[in-house]
């Protein structure tokens, strides 16, 4: 049985405006299964569905894909992920909660197959926790409340083929390791909200400073982070963070954990497009214009100029410098590099960039000083 879009009794407005499909999150999923298997262990049936209260006042109903007793006095039940349409990797994922009667008081959260547990500092949760964040928690506790009259609950959370997926995601670099994490801050995920990529960057930002880290040095993909490293491995992994094309939030998010040094990373394209100052850097978002760039080249000469202008991408414009033998002007985009990346920081951080050719070869490297 495939997951069905979430219905809410109230509808957000921004799925209104976009058309655009919601779904929920890995938290809400647990939340759902949690209540499915509390369910079935009161009435003696399994739900078909079930409807959670969000953090945020609403309410959201959820198919549960199955449910069963277990033959330890406990029952469990399965609900599949839908990530609407903001689909990851935990998009159709199968969460499952054991529910079983507990001594004491309270609910007890613990995490089983597939779910990690977090390693190192620096995370919302301590280190040895099992990784489900703290508004799942919340969420889990205030919907299986009516169940706890005068006993105690365990709530058991795996995920089907959770550690496979967690190598997808940054749980590796934040030392969460043997699964995923369940999250979620509102119960729903917004058609291609970034929030959660941004969530992600200031995790591993808390992670690196937690650790020690005084330097950071943001990249924009897997590559230019492997050539960022083999330029400093006098930096521990930590201070390596993939900010994709959150331009601003990336720096302002570094700034926000107080690092003195901010590096950042990454082939000529993104780049032009950082030169620009663009906050976010995503093809869909900003068509390039490139008589922007051309008219930073000044000593190029005016033909060249014109071929770049007219070039189809960045990529492109860089074989008319390569050609022309102008690879030295490239120092002039890192520059305004480091002038869009100082507006978005501020005066505090010492800031530098370095410019990569897709083979490896540094095109620029430029620094200023903070304050």
């Amino acid at each position: 049985m495939t997951a069905p879009s979430p219905e809410t009794t109230e509808s957000p407005d921004q799925g209104r405006e976009t058309n655009l499909r919601w779904g929920f999150s890995t938290g809400a999923a647990a939340t759902a299964a949690a209540l499915a298997a509390a369910l079935t262990l009161k009435n003696g049936r399994p739900p078909d569905g079930v409807l959670i209260a969000l953090p945020q006042g609403r309410n959201l109903s959820v198919r549960i894909d199955e449910a069963s007793f277990c033959g330890d006095g406990g029952a469990k039940a399965t609900v599949v992920k839908d990530g609407g349409d903001d689909p990851d990797v935990t998009n159709g994922a199968r969460i499952s909660v054991v529910v079983r009667p507990a001594r004491g008081a309270g609910l007890t959260i613990e995490g089983g197959a597939g779910v990690g547990r977090v390693t190192r500092p620096g995370l919302v949760l301590p280190v040895g926790e099992w990784a489900v964040n703290p508004v799942p928690r919340a969420m889990m506790a205030k919907n299986l409340a009516p169940f706890l009259d005068g006993q105690g609950l365990v709530a058991t959370v795996s995920i089907e083929n959770g550690e496979r997926l967690a190598l997808k995601t940054l749980n590796p670099r934040l030392g969460i390791v043997g699964g995923l994490s369940v999250l979620g801050t509102t119960g729903l995920v917004k058609p291609f909200s970034h929030q959660a990529y941004v969530a992600t960057i200031d995790s591993a930002l808390s992670v690196a400073r937690a650790t020690g880290a005084r330097e950071v040095v943001l990249s924009t993909g897997g590559r230019s982070e492997g050539l960022a490293r083999l330029a400093r491995p006098d930096l521990p992994e930590e201070a390596f963070v993939q900010i994709a094309d959150f331009f601003r939030a990336g720096l302002a998010l570094s700034v926000r954990h107080g690092f003195g040094t901010i590096g950042l990373a990454g082939f000529f394209g993104k780049a032009v497009k950082q030169a620009a100052n663009f906050p976010y850097t995503h093809a869909h978002s900003n068509d390039m214009d490139l008589t922007m760039l051309a008219g930073w080249l000044e000593g190029l000469g005016d033909e060249a100029r014109g071929l770049v202008a007219a070039a189809p991408t960045a990529l492109a414009a860089l074989g008319i410098l390569k050609e022309r033998g102008a690879l030295g002007l490239v120092p002039i985009v890192a520059k305004r590099v480091l002038a869009s990346a100082r507006g978005f920081a501020g005066p505090g951080p010492r800031l530098w960039v370095t410019v990569f050719d897709f083979d490896g070869t540094v095109l620029a490297h430029e620094c200023c000083p903070g304050r």
